[in-house]
């Protein structure tokens, strides 16, 4: 089940993912109609990493994810670590969140809406939409014009245990725009670029689902880890490489 795909990788995922641009939120508080009293629902919610900053402008949000390790980690994050109380904790996958009927302004999904059945997804979007109500779609994606996330690809390629969720592009299927009303959304894009040291560039790439586990397969994992070093080594300046990457956002109704 793709829930239990990211089991034992709470940790990692919630450490070293990166985040979303503030123009990203920006764009969405100021243009695409949300505002601190709307309610959201951010399925796939993972370890809060989207959830956060919405929670952040005022927000209440049903925060769902079905896998346990990082539903959990984000409870403790969220609350315990950061204060905010504007939440709701919810055990249940996107296709049948057990939310109220009309009880959402906005639904969000961040690095998540290739995981779902989306023809399921989409029928429960329009029983707990309100009126009206939109669907926002997000991705961070790996900059492919540029030499060094041309060879992290490689490598990623070749240890990964699975080629689901790889993709060269790692981001929106291309017929994305099927999932909107008249085949229809507002696409935006934000560049989102990334200076990182070794330890979080190789946290980020250990975090995919489809990344070695050292308990499971060391060989791959150990494998992994030494390519990324000397890619890393290739790139670094004062210790540091920019990982060049864009977020895009697809905002209609469903």
């Amino acid at each position: 089940m793709n829930e239990d795909r990211f089991t034992g990788k709470a940790g990692i995922y919630g450490k070293y993912r990166s985040g979303y641009p503030d123009e990203l939120f920006d764009y969405l508080y100021l243009q695409a109609g949300f505002s601190k009293d709307s309610v959201i629902a951010d399925i796939g919610s993972g370890t809060g990493i989207f959830s956060r900053p919405l929670l952040e402008r005022g927000s209440h949000v049903f925060c769902v994810e079905p896998n346990d390790d990082m539903r959990q980690l984000a409870e403790k994050d969220l609350r315990d670590t950061r204060g905010l109380t504007n939440f709701s904790s919810v055990n249940a996958a996107a296709e049948n969140t057990g939310l109220p009927e009309k009880s959402v302004d906005f639904i969000t999904a961040a690095q998540a809406f290739h995981w779902f059945d989306r023809q399921a997804f989409a029928s429960e979007c329009h029983r707990i939409l309100k009126d009206d109500g939109k669907v926002v779609l997000v991705w961070n994606i790996r900059d492919y014009d540029c030499a060094i996330i041309k060879k992290d690809f490689i490598i990623r390629k070749k240890y990964c245990v699975d080629t689901k969720g790889l993709g060269e592009a790692g981001g929106p299927p291309g017929d994305i725009m099927d999932f909107f009303t008249g085949k229809k959304a507002e696409e935006k894009t934000f560049r989102n670029d990334l200076p990182i040291n070794r330890e979080t560039y190789i946290g980020l790439n250990l975090s995919r689902s489809y990344s070695p586990k050292e308990d499971t397969d060391p060989e791959k994992y150990h494998g992994m880890v030494k390519e990324l070093n000397t890619l890393f080594d290739e790139y670094e300046e004062n210790g540091i490489v920019s990982f060049p990457q864009i977020t895009k956002s697809y905002a209609g109704n469903v």
